[in-house]
């Protein structure tokens, strides 16, 4: 049983029933409507040892969750007209034309069509610290597919490619833009870049018992998945928590992550700060690519850097995407409602568990 801090509207208290009730080591979950906090409960343990008590600042690696915020970062770029999703991604890094890619569109990265799910070359952890070499390889690579024919889950390289494509047009890294332009402005603690200073506040990650799905799938399946292996240890150095890795190494709790995201579940604005126009908001929903996920198989919608509703939300104009071992976001446009849930103790999808979908279903049908 956990025992919860925080609070939750009277309207939530089945999300709180629910959060005690699951089998966690250290958790939080935060809901918003309308822009105002609903919920905000946290409790547990930040180790495995249970020595340290998860606290209101604990964060934690919430892996692909991460890719929400660079997602939001383009957004908040295009609607600025800096960036243009149907523009070739080679307008703003040239040497990405390379190898037949002159006609992949930015729209392809931000939906994981373009084909270069992972990288051809193999690759250590350490590269993934070297943006340059992580960049290089993907803009001199052939696709695996035919980019917009279908969607592959870019797990770890989306975040390279939407993040390189942010620092040709600002001169910023995305953590930087990120930084600036939203996380600072809405006062969320939200981080790709970790500084040192925060280290104290972070909570251990505690590795599933089985290992990846795709270790024994197709040969694009196990490239995505091992190419680099990126052992849960690696999680906890300091030099993954200060790399920019876009699409997997976001620190934050699940307030952060709600309050962030909050600015797309209101029209662009959280509070007085109007950070998008509605209609920049809205992009998010365009579905680019829809059927059988070439890496995840399942069926799935990708818009522009959220998976769309694909009718198993209340709501049709509902975006979402989750993180390996159970860590889930979702924006809600129609209830104006934003949902976040972050752990530490794993499970074994890559897309969110039972847990997060637990309480999800609980905040979205209160």
């Amino acid at each position: 049983m956990l025992k919860s801090e925080g609070f939750a509207a009277d309207r939530y208290a089945a999300v709180r029933e629910t959060f005690e009730g699951n089998d966690e080591v250290g958790a939080s979950v935060c809901v918003t409507a309308e822009g105002e906090t609903q919920v905000d409960l946290w409790g547990g343990f930040a180790d495995e040892e249970r020595t340290r008590p998860w606290g209101r600042d604990t964060i934690v690696n919430v892996y692909s969750v991460t890719k929400t915020m660079t997602a939001l970062t383009a957004l908040l770029l295009a609607d600025r007209g800096e960036l243009e999703f149907e523009a070739p991604v080679a307008k703003y890094w040239p040497e990405f034309a390379a190898a037949g890619k002159e006609s992949v569109l930015v729209s392809h990265l931000m939906s994981h069509s373009s084909g270069l799910a992972g990288w051809r070359e193999p690759i250590t952890v350490d590269d993934l610290y070297d943006w340059e070499k992580a960049t290089a390889l993907l803009a001199v690579q052939e696709p695996f597919w035919a980019p917009g024919t279908a969607s592959g889950y870019h797990a770890v390289t989306q975040g390279y490619l939407v993040g390189e494509v942010v620092r040709r047009i600002t001169g910023r890294t995305l953590g930087t833009v990120f930084r600036e332009e939203i996380a600072e402005p809405l006062q969320a603690d939200f981080h790709i870049g970790l500084p040192a200073s925060e280290d104290d506040r972070v909570a251990e990650l505690i590795p599933p018992p089985e290992r990846s799905p795709f270790t024994d799938g197709t040969e694009l399946q196990v490239n995505v998945s091992t190419n680099p292996q990126v052992d849960p240890a690696a999680i906890g150095t300091r030099a993954w928590r200060a790399a920019e890795i876009p699409a997997g190494n976001g620190h934050g709790n699940a307030r952060s992550v709600a309050q962030v995201l909050a600015v797309l579940a209101n029209g662009g604005a959280v509070g007085d700060k109007q950070l998008l126009s509605e209609a920049g908001c809205r992009r998010a929903l365009e579905v680019q690519v829809e059927g059988r996920d070439l890496v995840l198989d399942m069926p799935i919608r990708w818009g522009l850097g959220f998976a769309v509703n694909s009718g198993w939300l209340p709501n049709p104009n509902t975006i979402n995407w989750g993180g390996a071992g159970g860590s889930l976001a979702v924006v809600d446009m129609d209830a104006h409602v934003t949902f976040a849930y972050v752990m530490n103790k794993m499970a074994g999808g890559t897309t969110g568990d039972e847990r997060g979908i637990g309480l999800l279903m609980e905040a979205l049908t209160t």
